[in-house]
């Protein structure tokens, strides 16, 4: 049998929802971006999450960050967050059926890498305006979190595809890890018929080189985590810094 572990009491500090910290760096070298072109085809859907495996609540981000880099050099695509609670959770996998979760589980805990556990059911399915909302909402209450990754990233030194991926990911929708792979997943859209929920990708480096990527919330603003030690924040695409680099979106509903 496997244990639960219990939420943390009501007496919590108010909640401030998550920060993901996660090893892989945001940037990822991308395709050229697309034309500005019609799309003809419908976005490619993301897989559903299914059943994933829930750790802790800790009062520390840094334990969170350290559990979320362990499971992470295992191989696992771990992220962490902090609920209502206030206090910071972790999660990892994608699991068909609740039996293949816990056997995960209990082969970490074996390993000595985790101790009580819970399993997290599916999402609810909503329609796609419904769950655009949804999205928006979750990346909503990230804005103000002051950002601090895990590990060292591979190029300017922060993760905003946790950020995002973070986001999809509460929402039940399993979203890749790393710019570069939601980039190549995404279906293009034009940036004048962006609607919310969808991606938006820049090259925050030069070049044509996918660096950052951020969440479309409408009215030509998205947010996104802009730099270590900087804070989750809500931005104008026709701010010139980013309008000069933008090079694509992506749409995954």
């Amino acid at each position: 049998m496997h244990r639960k572990k219990k939420d943390c009491p009501l007496r919590c500090r108010p909640a401030v929802i998550g920060i993901i910290l996660l090893l892989a760096g945001c940037s990822g070298l991308g395709p050229s971006p697309p034309s500005e072109v019609e799309i003809t085809s419908p976005p490619r859907q993301l897989e559903h999450v299914r059943f994933s495996v829930q750790l802790g609540a800790f009062s520390s981000v840094d334990n969170a960050v350290r559990l979320t880099e362990a499971l992470q050099q295992t191989g696992l695509n771990a992220y962490h967050f902090s609920d209502a609670s206030g206090y910071y959770k972790v999660r990892f996998g994608n699991y068909s059926i609740r039996e293949l979760a816990i056997e995960a589980a209990e082969n970490y805990r074996a390993r000595g890498l985790i101790t009580d556990y819970f399993i997290v059911g599916p999402t609810a399915v909503y329609d796609t305006v419904e769950l655009r909302k949804r999205i928006v909402k979750t990346a909503m209450n990230f804005i103000g979190v002051s950002y601090k990754w895990g590990g060292e990233s591979s190029d300017e030194g922060f993760d905003c595809s946790g950020l995002t991926m973070t986001v999809y990911q509460l929402n039940g929708l399993d979203l890749p890890r790393t710019s570069r792979q939601q980039w190549k997943t995404g279906t293009p859209v034009v940036r004048n018929e962006l609607l919310r929920g969808d991606l938006v990708f820049f090259a925050t480096a030069g070049g044509r080189r996918v660096s950052h990527v951020g969440i479309y919330t409408g009215e030509n603003k998205f947010i996104h985590a802009p730099g270590k030690s900087k804070r989750i924040r809500l931005t104008s695409l026709s701010k010139s810094y980013y309008r000069s680099r933008f090079v694509g979106a992506r749409r995954y509903l």
